[in-house]
């Protein structure tokens, strides 16, 4: 991310109308490769090629903003890796990792890994060192800490199913395996900021949140979750959950959370309203049935009607509703962006 860029969200996010729309997209794994022609393992295993790759798509794109910037990521596997999770690892798809724990009353056994030296944290920190001068050569900087949510990891670790289980049938556990993980999350956010100081956000992805009630958000998320965005001094907490969001929404500001991506299947104004104005919005449009899957004729439709819906254009960083999934062309992107700086402009004039 380019200082400028880091100066227009920081506005944006603080309620400045932009001369100009801003268009954004959350990239990594699930997209780059496949867009740039490479397969996953050469994308996880190649310091260069996952450099070129990103470059290429900043290249292609430069007046759209990536977030959040150079994501030195390993998949889903980063932060299990961490505790020890089994990784494995596919040619053409996203790795996984394996469960460590089949029971929250297990809890107690895990320990907090350091993330200077634990699984694939080591790696993913040097590899940002090594290419820190080529990614400054380009006008950019590392802005982003970046960590899965506290449920996120929790749900890899044991298992989703289980450990919904867990927060019904034993919530001392289910605390006990939260305050671990929130710990570990907490060091390594100030770990990556340690290493990369130029870093004054954080990037925090948890679609767990999207599947529990409102007295198990407030439990078991709400407080995890503001601990981790306290965890440095961040202009920008960021954070992703494109799962069913209407019931953290309310929450956001009380997290510490100022940007919020989320669901295509919520709108625009429900989010507004639910979250308040002080939470800047990235989304909104249907990422795989519509980004994806779709003409550039169906995404200038569909980007049209998502602008004029919603007909705000404070705090709003125009984009999916989720990270930017497999098989988004070039050519749909720039329809996306092309019908936003029409659009939007359109919309601001006739208000006047």
């Amino acid at each position: 991310m380019t200082s400028e860029q880091w100066e227009l969200l920081l506005k944006t996010v603080h309620g400045e109308i932009p001369q100009k729309p801003v268009t954004g997209f959350i990239i990594d794994s699930p997209w780059i490769p496949g867009w740039a022609g490479i397969s996953n393992l050469q994308y996880y295993s190649s310091e260069q090629i996952w450099f070129e790759a990103n470059k290429k798509a900043i290249d292609t794109f430069p007046e759209t903003m990536f977030l959040p910037g150079f994501w030195s990521e390993f998949g889903m596997c980063t932060e299990p890796s961490a505790f020890g999770a089994k990784m494995v690892w596919n040619e053409y798809s996203l790795p996984h990792a394996d469960k460590i724990i089949s029971d929250i009353s297990q809890a107690g056994s895990l320990h907090n890994p350091n993330p200077k030296t634990d699984g694939l944290l080591p790696f993913i920190i040097q590899r940002l060192v090594n290419y820190q001068k080529p990614i400054q050569e380009m006008g950019h900087e590392i802005k982003f800490a970046i960590a899965r949510g506290p449920l996120n990891i929790a749900s890899f670790l044991m298992g989703t199913t289980e450990l919904m289980m867990g927060f019904m049938m034993d919530p001392e556990n289910s605390h006990k395996l939260l305050e671990t993980i929130t710990q570990f999350s907490i060091n390594w956010i100030q770990h990556q900021k340690e290493m990369l100081p130029d870093i004054e956000g954080i990037l925090l992805l948890d679609d767990i949140v999207g599947f529990i009630g409102d007295d198990e958000c407030q439990q078991f998320a709400v407080p995890y979750i503001k601990r981790i965005f306290n965890s440095i001094d961040s202009k920008i907490n960021f954070f992703h959950n494109d799962a069913p969001g209407l019931i953290s929404s309310p929450y956001l500001k009380d997290m510490g959370i100022n940007l919020f991506n989320f669901s295509f299947e919520h709108s625009m104004k429900e989010i507004r309203a639910l979250a308040g104005p002080e939470v800047a919005l990235i989304g909104n449009l249907p990422p795989r049935d519509v980004l994806a899957a779709g003409t550039p004729e169906q995404v200038r439709a569909e980007t049209r009607k998502m602008v004029t819906d919603f007909g705000d254009p404070q705090r709003v960083i125009w984009s999916c509703g989720g990270g930017m999934p497999q098989n988004v062309s070039t050519e749909n992107i720039r329809a996306f962006k092309e019908t936003i700086d029409q659009v939007v402009p359109e919309i601001e004039q006739n208000k006047q």
